[in-house]
């Protein structure tokens, strides 16, 4: 596993690229598991707020707050949907259009799992082709709600889980790649005044290797 990176400290908003394979906060209270805020509350000596969370599996760009004013602030916008979140995802097969919308409302279970349920909480996901691949498909995602497992759920339901995942599709881990093909590679915040704050952030070599490997089969 790759070390987090700091991407963005302005003393308020912080912003890290999270390697996959490593948890945003501990699973469980007490659980001393390595986790991204627990490194980077190591390197600055002081406590963060977490803002929003990825998959343990999912790589990619994690706003946490210095304060928490700024804590509350971000939180709000994130309520409002006034955040701006697109990831990379690769998925099994070809999807049959360019550009869509899943609406699934999405239903936890106490075994950590997520799964489409009529009494589920509302959650939409848009995608858009990026590239078709030999067995697979580049897909840009514009995560509307922040549901739990969101993007993995509505692929699978859709009938293309993400490439790599354990969870989600099978037979697992999903076409056999080494690591989850998602990836959160634009992330836009609201300033408090003029315009959004963004950062955007290249797939790691792992994801762009499995990539490369199903160009060229």
């Amino acid at each position: 596993m790759t070390e987090p990176a700091i991407v963005h400290d302005d003393g308020a908003v912080l912003v890290l690229a999270k390697p996959a394979g490593m948890p945003t906060v501990p699973y469980r209270a007490g659980d001393r598991e390595s986790c991204l805020r627990a490194w980077v509350e190591a390197r600055l000596g002081k406590r963060v707020f977490v803002v929003h969370r990825l998959d343990k599996e999912t790589s990619g760009l994690v706003a946490f707050a210095h304060d928490a004013a700024t804590h509350r602030r971000l939180s709000m916008a994130f309520e409002r949907r006034a955040v701006g979140k697109q990831y990379l995802a690769v998925v099994l097969g070809h999807v049959a259009e360019l550009s869509g919308e899943i609406v699934a409302p999405l239903r936890e279970f106490g075994s950590g799992r997520v799964a489409v349920a009529p009494d589920g909480k509302p959650a939409r996901t848009r995608f858009a082709l990026r590239e078709r691949l030999i067995d697979a498909d580049l897909l840009e995602i514009d995560l509307v709600t922040g549901r739990r497992h969101q993007i993995r759920v509505h692929l699978f339901h859709l009938g293309h889980p993400v490439l790599g995942d354990p969870l989600y599709g099978a037979p697992r881990p999903v076409g056999g790649a080494r690591r989850l093909l998602l990836h959160a590679w634009r992330l836009a915040l609201p300033a408090c005044d003029g315009p959004p704050l963004q950062w955007t952030l290249p797939p790691p070599a792992a994801f762009t290797a499995e990539v490369d490997a199903r160009r060229a089969r």
